[in-house]
């Protein structure tokens, strides 16, 4: 399966609430990504840019897709972002493959 880092910032009204209620949120990701036959490997609140960010594994990126909109529709978030993860070992391969392969630039 792949993985996936989410980083999420939260809107106004959704911390005020969170304040109001506080939980612990992972128990929702991991109960919402196991819908898709994924599985949460780390949910960190953060100080910064965003509020917080997620590591989970998902079968294929419609799988996570779909999370993701499920997740923005409910309007909980400020901004949403799903990056793919490729790791250390895998990278070699990419870089290996992208060395066999030619490109022409624009206006070249």
């Amino acid at each position: 399966m792949a993985k996936y880092l989410v980083l999420f910032r939260l809107k106004g009204e959704t911390v005020r609430r969170f304040m109001e209620n506080p939980g612990d949120r992972s128990k929702a990701v991991e109960e919402l990504i196991a819908q898709v036959g994924g599985k949460l490997e780390c949910y960190y609140f953060t100080f910064g840019q965003y509020d917080g960010m997620v590591i989970l594994e998902a079968p294929d990126s419609a799988s996570i897709a779909a999370t993701s909109v499920a997740v923005t529709g409910s309007g909980a978030f400020s901004h949403f972002e799903t990056h793919e993860l490729i790791s250390s070992q895998d990278m070699v391969g990419i870089l290996q493959r992208a060395k066999e392969m030619s490109y022409r630039p624009p206006g070249a």
